[in-house]
This record gives C-alpha cells, sequence and structure tokens, in this order.
C-alpha cells in the first residue's frame, strides 16, 4: 500500500513539472500526461511497479472520459447545421478511412492492422477542439457550429465501431456472435433513449435538490451503464459513453458535467500516463517513419478533405478552411479503439505505441494551428480559391438586403444589447452584424435590422455599404481584430465615430494609439456607461475625442496604480 502511495506521489509530481512546461508552451495538457507516463516508463525512470493497479485506475479514466463525452454530445445540436455536418463528418472519415488505409498497406502492415491505423487516423478530438474554441470565444461562430456538428457524427461512428469491436469480447463465436451482439446494442440503445426521454427529465428534478445526491446518481449511472454494457457483451467504456449521452439533453448536464469534472481528471492523468509508460521503444526507428507520414497526412490531408466537402456545398473558403484545422490531429477516441484492437488480440503494441506517438504529434501541431487560425488563413487565402464556389456563399445565407444605416453594431452580446437601446433612443438607423445564426434569427424575429457575418473577416468588411455610417461599435474583444476594423474604418473616413472594446487597460492604450475614437474596457465601464456616452454625445465628434482625452488620463493612473483585468473572464 505503501509503495502504490509513493509511486503514485512521483508520478502525480512530474506530472505537475512536465504539465508546467506544457502551459507555457501552449499545448493542451494531455501530451504532458502521455510524456509523463513516457518518463517514468521501464525505458527511463521505471516508475511504476504495480502496472494491475495502474491498469484499473486507467480503465476507470476512460469510463469517466467517454461519460463526460457523451455528456457533452448533445444529439439534437446536429440539427442546427445537420446537412454540412452529416455530408462532412462521414466524407472526412470516408475519405481519410480509405487514403490511411492505403498509406498503411504501402509502408507495409498488414490488412487487419491497416485497417485500425486508418480507422484511428479519422476521429478528431472533440475535448481538445471544444476546449480550443471555447478559448478563442469561437463556439457559437458558424464554422465553430459546423466542427462540432461532424465532430458529433464521427464520435456516434466511433461509437459503432466500438461497438463492434467490443463484440469479439462475447463468448459466441463466428459471425453469429457479432450480429447478435450488435441487435442486443442496438435494443438496449434504443431502451436507454426512451428512459433519457421519459424517465429521466422527472427523476432528475428531484434527485437535483441535493447537489450531493446528484453527484452520487451522475457516477450511480455512469458505472452501472458500464456494467450492464459489459454483461451485454461490449466493453465497460461504450456503457459509460452510453450513459453520458442519455443525460446530454438534460438541463442539468453542465452541473452534472462541472462535478464530474474534477474525478474524470484525476483517473483520465493516470490513464493517459498509463498509456505513454505503455509505449514500447525497442522498435522506434521502425515506428517514427510512419508516424511522421501519417502525422502530415493527418495534418494536411484531412484539413483539404473537409475544405473540399463544404466547397461543394457552397460554404466558403474562410468557413471551410478554419472547420478543416478542427480535424488536424487523432482523439481519444483513436487511442481506445488501437487498445481494444489489441485487447481483442488484433493488433500488437507497437501499434499502440504508433498511434499514440501520431497522437501527440498532431494534437501539438493542431493546437497551434487552431490557435492561430485567422494569421494562418491570412497567409494561405489566395490559395484556398479552388476550394469555393463562384457566385455562391451559403455561409451567409443569413445576408440579406437591409436597410440604410448610420451606426454598425458588431456583435450582439450583453454589451451589445444595452447599445442597442441607447441607439434606439437617439432614433438612428442601425445595422447589428453577428456571428452567431440564431442571435440573427431572433433580431430579425424582433424587426431588428441584421445581417450574419463575421467581424474578423476582413473580405466581408469589405462587403458593406459605408456611405452613411457615422459610427461604428464593436463589442469583439479581439485586439488584432480591433486593430483592423479602426485601420479600416478611419481609411475609409476619419470622421466615423469608431468605438471598440478591450479587456486589458494596455490593449486599450494601444487601440488609442491606432485610431479608435473611444474604448469600451467592461470590467471598469461597462455597456451601461458607454450607452450613456452615445445617448449624451449622439454623433458630436468633438465631445466624443474630449472624453477620449479624459479616459486616456484616467486608465494611464489605474495603470500606475497595478490595476489590470483579469486574465479569465467570462
Amino acid at each position: 500500500m505503501v509503495n502504490i502511495f509513493l509511486e503514485i506521489a512521483l508520478i502525480l509530481v512530474i506530472a505537475t513539472l512536465v504539465s508546467i512546461i506544457m502551459r507555457i508552451v501552449k499545448q493542451p495538457l494531455i501530451i504532458g500526461y502521455i510524456i509523463t507516463g513516457i518518463i517514468v516508463s521501464p525505458f527511463f525512470l521505471d516508475v511504476i511497479k504495480t502496472s494491475e493497479i495502474f491498469n484499473a485506475l486507467a480503465q476507470i479514466g476512460i469510463a469517466f472520459l467517454l461519460f463526460l463525452v457523451g455528456l457533452n454530445l448533445n444529439y439534437k445540436v446536429v440539427k442546427e447545421v445537420g446537412l454540412v455536418s452529416l455530408v462532412t463528418g462521414m466524407g472526412q472519415v470516408i475519405f481519410t478511412s480509405i487514403i490511411g488505409y492505403f498509406i498503411s498497406l504501402l509502408l507495409g502492415f498488414t490488412p487487419i492492422e491497416s485497417f485500425y491505423i486508418a480507422v484511428a487516423l479519422t476521429f478528431s478530438s472533440t475535448i481538445i477542439i471544444v476546449k480550443l474554441l471555447s478559448d478563442k470565444g469561437d463556439l457559437e461562430k458558424l464554422y465553430g457550429k459546423i466542427s462540432i456538428g461532424f465532430l458529433l457524427v464521427q464520435d456516434l461512428i466511433a461509437i459503432l465501431i466500438l461497438i463492434l469491436i467490443s463484440s469479439f469480447y462475447s463468448t459466441l463465436g463466428g459471425a453469429s456472435a457479432i450480429l447478435f451482439t450488435i441487435i442486443k446494442g442496438l435494443v438496449f440503445i434504443i431502451s436507454l433513449f426512451l428512459i433519457a426521454d421519459y424517465v429521466l427529465p422527472p427523476l432528475l428534478n428531484y434527485i437535483s435538490r441535493s447537489q450531493e445526491l446528484l453527484f452520487l446518481f451522475s457516477v450511480s449511472w455512469a458505472l452501472i451503464l458500464a456494467a450492464i454494457v459489459y454483461y451485454l457483451g461490449f466493453s465497460m467504456e461504450i456503457g459509460a459513453l452510453l450513459a453520458g449521452i442519455s443525460l446530454s439533453t438534460s438541463r442539468y448536464h453542465w452541473e452534472i458535467s462541472a462535478k464530474i469534472r474534477p474525478l474524470r481528471d484525476f483517473f483520465i492523468i493516470v490513464f493517459f500516463i498509463f498509456l505513454g509508460s505503455q509505449m514500447t521503444f525497442s522498435s522506434l526507428e521502425n515506428l517514427l517513419v510512419p508516424a511522421l507520414i501519417f502525422s502530415v497526412f493527418i495534418l494536411i490531408g484531412n484539413p483539404l478533405i473537409v475544405m473540399a466537402l463544404m466547397g461543394v456545398l457552397g460554404y466558403s473558403k474562410r468557413n471551410g478552411f478554419l472547420a478543416g484545422l478542427t480535424v488536424a490531429q487523432i482523439s481519444e477516441f483513436s487511442l481506445i479503439l488501437v487498445i481494444l484492437g489489441m485487447n481483442v488480440g488484433h493488433l500488437s503494441q507497437e501499434i499502440v505505441s504508433l498511434v499514440t506517438i501520431v497522437g501527440v504529434i498532431t494534437i501539438a501541431g493542431s493546437a497551434y494551428m487552431i490557435t492561430n487560425s485567422e494569421k494562418l488563413y491570412h497567409v494561405f487565402s489566395k490559395y484556398l480559391r479552388i476550394f469555393e464556389k463562384k457566385n455562391i456563399k451559403q455561409d451567409k445565407y443569413l445576408m440579406h438586403k437591409v436597410k440604410s444605416y448610420e451606426i454598425l453594431l458588431l456583435g450582439y452580446n450583453r454589451i451589445g444589447y444595452s447599445l442597442l437601446e441607447s441607439f434606439k433612443k437617439i432614433k438612428s438607423n442601425v445595422l447589428v452584424i453577428d456571428h452567431n445564426p440564431e442571435v440573427i434569427k431572433e433580431l430579425e424575429d424582433k424587426k431588428i435590422n441584421c445581417i450574419y457575418g463575421d467581424v474578423s473577416d476582413l473580405e466581408f468588411l469589405d462587403e458593406l455599404n459605408y456611405s452613411n455610417v457615422k459610427m461604428v461599435v464593436s463589442t469583439v474583444p479581439d485586439l488584432e481584430i480591433s486593430i483592423d476594423l479602426v485601420e479600416k474604418i478611419n481609411s475609409i473616413n476619419k470622421k466615423i465615430i469608431v468605438i471598440v472594446t478591450a479587456h486589458q487597460i494596455e490593449d486599450a492604450l494601444k487601440l488609442y494609439e491606432e485610431g479608435a475614437t473611444y474604448v469600451i474596457l467592461p470590467h471598469f465601464l461597462g455597456g451601461e456607461h458607454v450607452s450613456h456616452l452615445i445617448s449624451k454625445f449622439k454623433f458630436n465628434y468633438d465631445k466624443f475625442f474630449t472624453e477620449k482625452i479624459n479616459h486616456i488620463n484616467e486608465i494611464e493612473k489605474r495603470k500606475d496604480m497595478g490595476h489590470e483585468h483579469p486574465k479569465h473572464y467570462t
């Protein structure tokens, strides 16, 4: 008992140090966990002596990971961007698996190994992509919705494949075993969804009165379904995933997710550490070249496939490019798939190591690509015209004929709501631009002049008519986007009032240097204050200029006093 305690303590200390390095280089912590596993493996420090216990903890980690994945797989979300999600999700899986299969054969792998490798290459990490898009604030943008949509389609395909492979755990033999087990699985899934729709809602309404009881029920629900599914002849991981999906449409799924996440985090750390510790390096020289080839295919080939498919469907090259970058890595499902393949005797440990190496490379590479997607797009945009149909802008389907406008409001969020109220008071024509299709539909229902668009898209900004514009207000807090906007508006007409948003004092001062008329610092002033300014000054440029000078003096004082906005905000 003492030994296992010391092992866990030492491993977690190493994991913490490695994770700090990953945070500094802005990489997902999952890479740090795998690297930690490599460090504590027999090839290096040889820390893990009680591998059976760590293996059991790793299995629990997989179960909780898939439970939370399922919890965030709201299958009703796919309806929002159903066609493009279905076509892109299935198309990318089909093309990637076919191409990956023949690449594997050419590299000398057996047909069964090539099948597993090809399928493993098709799945992208929903967890990592959601985290990266959330950090960028792009989840509600059209390309973000499409990306989440086809990632859900991929996850559903992964579930079916994992169910198929799990059928090999059955005690029966031959094709009849697979068919019978699949039928059992389908009956179970249908029954589960009926329970999720009719039984769970009233039950959760009662259970949710107690936070402790809700947590206990969530853990129990995940484990009991895992046990039932294992009894039916599948892997326990599938049961945990289905348990999460069954709760995904519940009003309490965010609260459940928040309560389970700390428990999941510990076990999943153990899982990825254990995975890294099981990697074999005896044949590393044989695995390195295939791993690099597969990684290049994932980092470049997968985005090209998505861009081609979205181009055929009529989406712009920009949304195709941004969505394409989200599939430039393999996922947790990929690792779980090859581990299941090894458990049923189809694969060797070397294949698991190969896929793990590909995972580390592609997750690291795609994280940089997604984080810097806007910069990459501006570099490659002129070469992407082949992925865009002429005269078809389906992603701007909400662009419609609008009334003339004096004010452009870019972003209808909490600040934008307050601003719009002030615009109504001064009785000026406003055009609201937002990247969330649902927001645009809501504004249309209220008869508010609006169009769908993304202010970070400079090509979109070129399409707007500025002839009657007297004021531009942006609630988007991105510094680079705001600088581009200020430069563009000032190049059109320096008398147009340009109000932008920042979350840091340094950013606000930079925007003033670039020529912004006024900068909103929400955590200091908020939308209500700037609404008051607009109501008071209307279109008087001189009064705004005076206020600008006063504001600069104020935030300079705050800077000297050490005031700063928090790095993370909601």
